[in-house]
């Protein structure tokens, strides 16, 4: 069918090695953590850069440091952009405590008003 030569001829063209380079969009030429990018395979076979943004850490307690579950990790330029759901938990101190942070709260200001109810009751006794 085919003679050995144009065998040899078909299968050298057929793998051609694909060009594994890509070039920087922009004027910034270095691979910084604002500024990274990464090669992308298109459809059509060549490599185009891929802008890779960084990853925001989330919205953090105010009192123990720690990041809120149910909130967006969204940068803080993107964070206008979304929907008020997306950026608060119902319930008291819901976009800045963590529920731990806030049951605290709520019993050191319960044990307070309880320790004031105490003292003015022990008041009265001492003063009869």
């Amino acid at each position: 069918m085919f003679s050995c030569h144009v065998i040899s001829e078909l299968f050298k063209f057929s793998f051609i090695m694909p060009d594994h380079r890509w070039t920087r969009v922009g004027r910034h030429s270095y691979n910084t953590k604002q500024h990274s990018a990464r090669g992308v395979r298109t459809p059509g076979g060549t490599l185009k850069a891929q802008r890779i943004y960084k990853k925001s850490t989330g919205v953090k307690c105010s009192d123990c440091k720690v990041v809120l579950p149910g909130i967006k990790h969204i940068r803080s330029s993107k964070y206008h952009a979304t929907k008020k759901r997306e950026r608060t938990v119902s319930r008291a101190y819901g976009g800045s405590c963590c529920a731990s942070c806030v049951k605290g709260r709520i019993m050191r200001a319960f044990l307070l008003e309880e320790q004031k109810a105490v003292k003015k009751v022990l008041a009265e006794r001492a003063g009869k």
